[in-house]
């Protein structure tokens, strides 16, 4: 039993995305599996011994070869294995402190949330450990949720945990690292439960980080995000009105 549940019912599966990662997928693995029953590594074409390394810790191995974020979160859903109905979803570089992994499932676990986000901008933070990009990207999509739904965001990150079936129903559609946003504002949109616990950050401990940088890469991330944003929002209001009809 687990906070009054069945173990059947919070049995919990780990995704993980990586590319060229072995420095740090082994430990990912590891710290990972102390809390879970399932670690899916999605790989896109590593062309390093990551895949090795991730499935010799452990971990079910995946290939993704096309390009795209949410492709590759898209394969690590459909690949998991029931009876896992508690998709968490964790970085293979070692940003994602994995000892607060009890702190994320338990909103779930004691049937308080819906989606639980984990907040970088909040608990222990190693310095450089965010670039300005993540941080501004993280208030600034915050801040548009808010303004649009009425929830409360203060980041974006791609530590976060949801049951299967919830994901399901959201209806994800997109392909690009719009996925983690797409999914806060489809969560936001359709009146969820959303419970957010600070997690903290470390330096990566691996591969190279796609958004990082200084001022310049800072405003490209914020324009970026503000038109992924109001792509989805229309898409969101679409489909909205095509369900009245």
């Amino acid at each position: 039993m687990l906070n009054g549940h069945s173990a059947a019912k919070n049995t919990v599966a780990a995704i993980i995305p990586v590319l060229n990662e072995e420095t740090a997928i082994t430990d990912v693995v590891a710290g990972v599996r102390v809390y879970v029953e399932q670690i899916v590594v999605v790989d896109g074409n590593s062309t390093d011994r990551t895949a090795a390394r991730a499935r010799a810790a452990g971990a079910t191995i995946v290939i993704e070869p096309r390009r795209g974020y949410g492709r590759a979160m898209r394969r690590g859903v459909e690949s998991v294995i029931p009876p896992a109905d508690i998709l968490l979803f964790i970085d293979g570089d070692g940003s994602d402190r994995t000892d607060m992994i009890p702190t994320l499932l338990a909103p779930l676990f004691n049937d308080e949330a819906d989606f639980v986000h984990g907040t970088r901008l909040k608990g222990a933070r190693e310095p450089g450990s965010l670039a300005l990009s993540q941080t501004v990207a993280g208030h600034l999509a915050g801040l548009l949720i808010r303004l649009l739904y009425g929830v409360r965001y203060t980041d974006m990150s791609p530590f976060r945990a949801i049951r299967r079936e919830t994901l399901e129903k959201l209806g994800m559609r997109d392909e690009t690292f719009g996925w983690n946003l797409e999914m806060q504002m489809r969560v936001a949109a359709a009146g969820l439960r959303v419970v957010e616990v600070p997690v903290g950050q470390r330096v990566r401990r691996g591969g190279v980080s796609k958004v990082s940088g200084d001022l310049a890469m800072a405003a490209r991330v914020t324009w970026i995000l503000a038109a992924t944003f109001l792509r989805l929002a229309r898409r969101l209001r679409t489909e909205t009105q095509a369900n009245r009809r």
